[in-house]
């Protein structure tokens, strides 16, 4: 497993980026990191690289964010995400790549466009937690985050559809990668994906978790709620933009 000083930039501009879209953007971005070292390490490799990474960056998101998730919305996305994991596990290497992008992609090009079509100036989520919405984003989340760490779509989609306000959008995202990471690390352990050269690759990009975590805090304090959700639908269209390229190039 080796990458040239190339691809140790672009792994390493990946991973900061990651941390800064975790911490203030709700991971919006957060999916480029596997893709990125998928250019010169395998799939396996880079899921195995990248795992422990958004580990500590979760570690470290929780407690800026403790008391500000949205609960309720929790208590639905984090079961059905648990299903979707045991069902990526037991097709990691089976299901295409490809396929699994292409429908990722379309989901979040969909939703956005949706968004961004509509008028009016939003309006706070309601008591009322959509079950149904939120098992099927929790259920994608968890499969399609098992397989590439793509989990940011179907949750965004979802979190952007209850209106909340921004450190509770951002808060709950953190909260609900935060399980599923943890989840999916026994996982990952029982198929063999982690190896001595995967964890000394993590190991040598984790120091830059607090850097990313601190940039992405000082610009969700910077940037107003009705940008910042602009710029978060935005940000959900380009992901299914990059998911689609994937999949039609893979």
């Amino acid at each position: 497993m080796q990458m040239d000083a190339l691809g140790w930039v672009v792994t390493a501009f990946a991973i900061l980026l990651t941390g800064v879209s975790k911490a203030g953007l709700g991971g919006a971005l957060g999916g480029l990191a596997v893709p990125f070292m998928s250019m010169w390490i395998s799939p396996r490799d880079a899921v195995a690289v990248v795992l422990p990474i958004l580990i500590v960056m979760d570690m470290v998101g929780i407690r800026v964010w403790r008391g500000k998730a949205q609960w309720a919305d929790l208590r639905h996305l984090i079961p059905a995400a648990l299903l979707g994991i045991a069902l990526g596990t037991l097709l990691f290497g089976v299901l295409s790549d490809r396929m699994v992008k292409l429908a990722l992609g379309v989901i979040a090009i969909a939703f956005a466009a949706d968004r961004l079509l509509r008028t009016g100036a939003p309006v706070p989520g309601g008591d009322d937690v959509p079950r149904g919405f939120a098992w099927l984003c929790g259920a994608s989340a968890g499969f399609t985050s098992t397989l590439a760490h793509a989990g940011g779509p179907p949750v965004m989609a979802y979190l952007l559809s209850r209106r909340l306000a921004k450190e509770v959008f951002v808060a709950t995202s953190v909260f609900f990668f935060t399980a599923i990471n943890l989840a999916k690390l026994p996982f990952y352990v029982a198929i063999g994906l982690f190896s001595r050269e995967t964890l000394l690759m993590s190991a040598m990009l984790v120091p830059l978790v607090p850097l990313g975590v601190w940039l992405g805090l000082r610009l969700l304090r910077r940037i107003p709620e009705r940008p910042f959700f602009l710029f978060a639908t935005w940000a959900l269209a380009l992901s299914g933009v990059k998911l689609l390229l994937d999949g039609v190039a893979g």
